[in-house]
């Protein structure tokens, strides 16, 4: 536990004072203050620096990135989030204000958000409930309202805020009064930004999460393998599979302005077209926010094309805000089906495996109930168009049997409109 000396005291107390101030000037008081409702009413969508880059970042890079994502249509897609993650900050001033990297980011914050949003982007930036980051810059405990209020003016529209330096066993922070915290200082800013919940799933989130932040994230790290597991000392990162397989039966916790959050996309990162297209399907499906994860200026044709799909961003914004289920599993390929608004259904076949899969579905002989949302597709008796959502080609009907030959560790997404 740290013991903070005169001086930092008197500092500490300074800084509850003039945030008490700023606070009561607007009619709001800690207690008070609640998340700012609204502000996801569908997944997010957007870009972040870590997966990639790590702390290799500077706003040469972020402005790179922001120009890519114009120019090559994901902004128009609706991957509108720029958010920077760890290692943009800098010292605190001798108020305790938070500042930026003067090497990295010398032009400021201000005028790194001012350039985001004149190109119809928004802000995002990283923080951390412990006293550092887990790259070791400052972190917002003791300071939330005071950063909040600094992020306001900078123009920030999302935060990030991530559970490192937070104390071990008894002595370890209580996560839900910690981001009940930031929930409040953000509402208390003035200015409305959406709160990532990067606590890691260890203490269940999406059963209290929603009342704090506008997503969760349901398990640790994700990392660019297929079906793997990564151990880093005292933690670990995990694949696609991996963190696919926790998340069926969280399905019930996600919805409109609060969201199941596998974690940021490894689109771009995975090393065959297959697995980043299964991925990108299954995020889609699980209404996962799609946050990119990698290069987007040295991103190629066929990776934009898996990310810009139309189809599957329909699938994953539709209004309904249901995360798919998994329908039928084998140990090679599984079906999930996600209700979609007006009656529709997604359904997405994805080979698990290394070898080519064939896949039959005879719709009149299989039921299908979600009897957690309680939509349920009567197949003998409702007969149901279908279309190739990665082309959007007609597929035939659900009046006929479906039969498809899936390549290793791809996957097949088709869109069911009752007829």
């Amino acid at each position: 536990m740290t013991v903070l000396g005169a001086a930092a005291r008197n500092t500490v107390r300074t800084i509850a004072i003039g945030t008490a101030t700023l606070l009561a000037g607007l009619g709001i008081t800690p207690a008070t203050a609640q998340k700012i409702e609204g502000l996801a009413p569908t997944p997010p969508m957007g870009w972040n620096s870590w997966n990639h880059y790590g702390c290799n970042i500077d706003e040469n890079l972020i402005r790179e990135t922001a120009d890519a994502l114009v120019a090559s249509g994901l902004r128009d897609a609706g991957y509108v989030n720029v958010n920077l993650d760890d290692c943009w900050h800098g010292e605190r001033d001798a108020a305790g204000n938070i500042r930026p990297d003067p090497e990295r980011f010398p032009s400021g914050m201000k005028a790194l958000g001012d350039y985001l949003h004149a190109r119809g982007l928004k802000f995002g930036i990283y923080s951390d409930a412990g006293t550092n980051t887990c790259a070791g810059r400052p972190g917002s405990q003791g300071y939330e309202f005071q950063d909040a209020r600094r992020y306001a003016e900078w123009g920030v529209d999302y935060v990030k805020y991530d559970w490192c330096a937070t104390g071990e066993d008894e002595e370890q922070r209580n996560p839900r009064e910690a981001y009940r915290t930031m929930s409040r200082a953000i509402a208390a800013s003035g200015r409305p930004m959406v709160l990532s919940v990067c606590e890691w799933g260890d203490n269940e989130p999406w059963l209290w999460a929603g009342q704090y932040g506008h997503l969760w994230r349901t398990t640790g790290d994700i990392t660019n393998c297929w079906d793997c597991t990564v151990g880093h000392g005292s933690w670990s990162s995990s694949g696609i599979l991996p963190i696919l397989d926790q998340q069926d039966e969280l399905r019930p916790h996600g919805g409109p302005d609060g969201w199941n959050d596998p974690d940021m996309m490894e689109v771009g990162n995975l090393p065959t077209l297959a697995e980043n297209r299964s991925h990108f399907a299954m995020w889609a499906m699980l209404a996962a926010p799609l946050i990119i994860g990698t290069d987007v200026p040295g991103m190629t044709p066929e990776i934009t094309a898996v990310l810009a799909n139309p189809g599957l961003i329909a699938i994953n914004q539709d209004r309904l805000g249901r995360g798919a289920m998994k329908w039928i599993a084998t140990p090679q390929w599984e079906a999930w089906a996600k209700p979609l608004a007006d009656g529709e259904w997604a359904i997405a076949l994805l080979n698990r495996s290394g070898e080519t899969q064939r896949v039959e579905i005879d719709w009149a002989s299989v039921e299908l109930k979600d009897d957690t949302f309680g939509h349920r597709a009567e197949f003998a008796q409702q007969a149901y168009a279908m279309t190739d959502a990665w082309s959007g080609a007609a597929a035939g009907d659900t009046r006929r049997k479906l039969a498809r030959e899936l390549a290793p560790r791809d996957t097949a997404v088709f869109r069911l409109r009752p007829l």
